[in-house]
């Protein structure tokens, strides 16, 4: 598994595997009123790739092509990235649907968050994750996160405003990072 910038030739690699995750994914994305096949294009891709493109440089995001096997399989995205006193960003992610379960996700976020602690001097990472995602749920706990309580109908989810609980990870809580406390947790 690597983590890479997201590239202008990734259009077309990326539209195929959001189109062929549609079930997979669109109960967990923001409502939209284009369809999924729309909003899902190789041209979508590079608008949302310039957006993000900019976002990062201003130090506002950070986005990471999961790739598996040297094929994109995913992206972790640190987002709404605050400096000054609060130091935070929101944690999203997606992974595609044939590599779920093998640790992908975890370590791409395991990853991201030592980034962030380090390098990137956050304090808080924060994901917010719908009731019914247990999945999304385990991922978190499973790299330290901590529940802090419910968001109510917090965002517009899938058609309707959604309930999300609050996770959070602090630089503090794992002082040996985010990656080896998941490791250490590895049967084997």
């Amino acid at each position: 598994m690597e983590l890479q910038p997201l590239r202008r030739r990734d259009a077309g690699e990326w539209s195929r595997l959001r189109l062929a995750n549609e079930d997979w994914l669109s109960p967990w994305e923001p409502t939209n009123g284009v369809p999924w096949a729309d909003r899902h294009t190789p041209a979508a891709y590079r608008a949302m790739r310039r957006v993000v493109a900019r976002r990062a440089r201003s130090g506002a995001s950070l986005p990471f092509a999961v790739r598996v096997e040297g094929r994109l399989a995913g992206q972790v995205t640190l987002d709404n990235i605050v400096r000054g006193a609060l130091r935070s960003g929101y944690l999203g992610y997606w992974i595609d649907r044939s590599v779920a379960g093998r640790g992908m996700a975890s370590l791409a976020v395991a990853l991201v968050c030592d980034h962030a602690f380090g390098e990137v001097g956050l304090h808080r990472v924060e994901a917010d994750i719908r009731p019914e995602n247990r999945p999304s749920q385990q991922l978190v706990e499973r790299l330290g996160f901590r529940r802090e309580g419910l968001l109510r109908r917090y965002l517009d989810i899938d058609g309707d405003w959604r309930d999300h609980y609050s996770y959070a990870l602090l630089a503090e809580d794992l002082p040996g990072g985010v990656l080896a406390h998941w490791r250490h947790r590895i049967p084997g």
